[in-house]
């Protein structure tokens, strides 16, 4: 939805928009209207997939009145409020360095935010609801890399030069911009053919690693009779053109070369069957894809090739999934998270499933990768299962995947040491805020908390250790049953049953009322709104039970109450004793220190150090690794070389 702000020139802040999304939410304010808070339900497991200013249009669908109570009218005043914008470094575009870059990602007074957006919002998340899903095998996806070739360092380098142009204006936009080079860029990063059909062939290109590993998959899964699936991801390179077993020749002859037809080629020369290998593009009508699905599922068909928007939902193919494959980064961190939300859902047979990233080094790859980062680090924010901060800018585990992929796609070493260090200096601080937040709690735990509980549950005991003597000698003087209803005493327990229900029935809901005595002790009657009434005894201490409708049944309960009053000393002694333990522990798990101090303060030196090498402590917005530029490109004169060669 159009957004209106006079923060300009701040990545993350868009003022474009859609006519649906305005009719959307002229409809909400319709039905706020005339349901006052009530009478819309939004369902998505991704409320906030690409910029924090979707938060503030689901505020806006669901609780604008709630955000104009509190002052907040445009998104001016919700930014200054709720956001922060952050200048750090990030690879250029063109692959070939770093600039800085101001980006609209960290929230701030975050406990006020989630405050208001939980009034709307019930967040669950998969470590809260514990589902049975499979693990991902050897804890976190598998990095694929390959290197790139002479052509693709060469047309790196002319990409470094065209980014350059575009930078300091000598080119028109209409004929060359930053778009068109990122649509090239995603081509050359996945395999040169896909920019240039006359292309060379890289032996060690992404495509043949995603080969190779879906026909290990394959084989494995396969063996002893047992069946095994598998999913491969790929937006760009969508199949042109129906397989054929020519297809290769037909390339040759001018066909466009695709991704799909490649990667199913190359699967059947190693020997896996073509009728089990499947596009979802195949499948043009719904009947058309519940018949795929199913083969899928039964193990009729095994490797199912897709792309995000017609494989990433409403497919339900997880019973026999062993792998999945990312061919390409996509835009966004929810498009991976529906990605492997395929397999690693509940139905699937295997207890593990193997994730494959596939990157090529000095590509754009690494600039894709790097997007991803920037988008999940304020999601993860957001949509947690823990307690907020006041501000909040650390990462969780899949940012940290995504920062790692995106080093391997970096062919700069000192730039990948300093991406390693800053992801482990995240890390470490992660661990370091999680040790100050636990040394708070535990501080309150034996300061306050458990002192408190101890004193109360001692009190309590006190007093049913003397509503317990005063019940035994009782005993000795009333063994017979009467209780007090009103000021009539009853020695029957159907009359006084009958009385107590006919008392119930004029206490007031919400209040808790006094009806009478039983051996020395008070009843009273605890009403409330839902219809769950309860009988207290109290004496020194209240005892509870919950009423019924039979006046047998309630003094029988009145009586068990009385005469189950010593019962309660044991559990009273044993939960103070499990206090003072806790208190204790509490107390020595505080004393301990941080045990990863030294690392940290050691590979924050060294980051530090690590900058000042690479000039980057004065925030220069130049190239950080122009002296390395021959790991990004091809050297001088090769292009003609190979060319020589290959015409020979």
């Amino acid at each position: 939805m159009s957004i209106f702000s006079k923060i300009n020139n701040v990545s993350g802040i868009s003022s474009s928009g859609s006519k649906k999304a305005m009719d959307m939410f002229l409809k909400c304010q319709y039905l706020n209207e005339i349901n006052p808070g009530r009478g819309i339900v939004f369902a998505t497991g991704t409320p906030v997939s690409n910029t924090m200013c979707e938060l503030y249009v689901m505020q806006l669908y669901l609780q604008k009145q709630a955000l104009e109570n509190r002052g907040i009218r445009h998104f001016d005043s919700w930014a200054a409020n709720f956001g922060e914008t952050t200048t750090s470094l990030e690879l250029s575009v063109e692959g070939s360095g770093f600039r800085f870059k101001s980006r609209f990602n960290k929230f701030t007074n975050l406990p006020e935010l989630m405050t208001i957006f939980r009034e709307v919002a019930d967040v669950q998340t998969p470590d809260m609801l514990k589902l049975p899903v499979p693990g991902t095998r050897g804890g976190k996806p598998i990095i694929v890399e390959s290197g790139p070739d002479w052509y693709v360092k060469t047309v790196m380098e002319d990409f470094v030069k065209r980014a350059e142009a575009i930078r300091t204006g000598n080119v028109d936009p209409s004929v060359d911009n930053f778009l068109k080079i990122t649509g090239e860029a995603r081509l050359l990063g996945t395999d040169a053919r896909l920019l240039d059909s006359s292309a060379p062939d890289n032996p060690d290109g992404k495509l043949h690693k995603v080969v190779e590993n879906v026909a290990e998959e394959y084989f494995k899964g396969n063996e002893n009779g047992k069946t095994g699936c598998q999913l491969v991801f790929s937006d760009i390179g969508t199949p042109k053109a129906s397989w054929s077993s020519d297809w290769e020749e037909k390339v040759k002859q001018g066909m466009k070369f695709d991704v799909y037809n490649f990667i199913k080629t190359e699967l059947v020369k190693l020997g896996i069957p073509s009728v089990e290998i499947a596009y979802i593009h195949d499948a043009k009508t719904d009947a058309q894809r519940e018949t795929l699905f199913k083969e899928v599922r039964t193990g009729k068909k095994k490797i199912l090739i897709g792309s995000t928007d017609q494989c990433g939902t409403g497919v339900n193919v997880q019973t026999h999934l062993t792998a999945m494959h990312h061919v390409d980064c996509p835009w966004k961190p929810s498009c991976i998270e529906q990605r492997e939300g395929r397999g690693k859902r509940q139905g699937n047979e295997n207890k593990e499933i193997a994730i494959y990233r596939y990157v090529t080094k000095s590509t754009f790859d690494a600039y894709s990768w790097s997007l991803v980062e920037n988008k999940q680090r304020f999601i993860s924010q957001v949509m947690t299962s823990r307690a907020v901060s006041r501000t909040c800018a650390d990462i969780d585990e899949s940012v940290l995947s995504y920062a790692e992929i995106k080093a391997v796609a970096t062919g700069n070493p000192l730039i990948r040491e300093k991406m390693q260090l800053e992801n482990d200096v995240q890390r470490l601080k992660m661990l370091k805020s999680s040790y100050d937040s636990q040394r708070y709690t535990l501080q309150d735990n034996f300061m306050v908390k458990y002192p408190r509980l101890i004193a109360a549950t001692k009190a309590k005991l006190a007093c049913v250790k003397e509503d317990s003597r005063a019940m035994e000698a009782v005993i000795l003087t009333e063994p017979n049953f009467a209780v007090q209803i009103g000021k009539i005493r009853f020695t029957e327990r159907t009359d006084g049953g009958t009385a107590m229900l006919e008392a119930i029935s004029r206490c007031k809901n919400g209040e808790t009322s006094h009806i009478g005595e039983y051996k020395g002790f008070e009843v009273l009657i605890e009403k409330n709104y839902i219809g769950l009434h309860n009988i207290v005894l109290r004496g020194q201490a209240d005892y509870k039970a919950e009423l019924s409708t039979s006046p047998v049944g309630n003094m029988v309960k009145l009586e068990n109450l009385f005469h189950n009053i010593p019962q309660g000393i044991p559990e009273l002694e044993k939960r103070a004793g499990q206090y003072q333990r806790d208190m204790e522990q509490s107390q020595a798990e505080y004393e301990k220190p941080f045990m990863q101090e030294a690392e940290f303060k050691e590979k924050t030196a060294r980051l530090d150090k690590l900058n000042i090498q690479l000039g980057l402590e004065d925030g220069r917005t130049e190239n950080a690794v122009k002296g390395n530029e021959s790991s990004m490109v091809a050297e001088a004169g090769s292009y003609h070389k190979k060319t020589d060669i290959n015409s020979r």
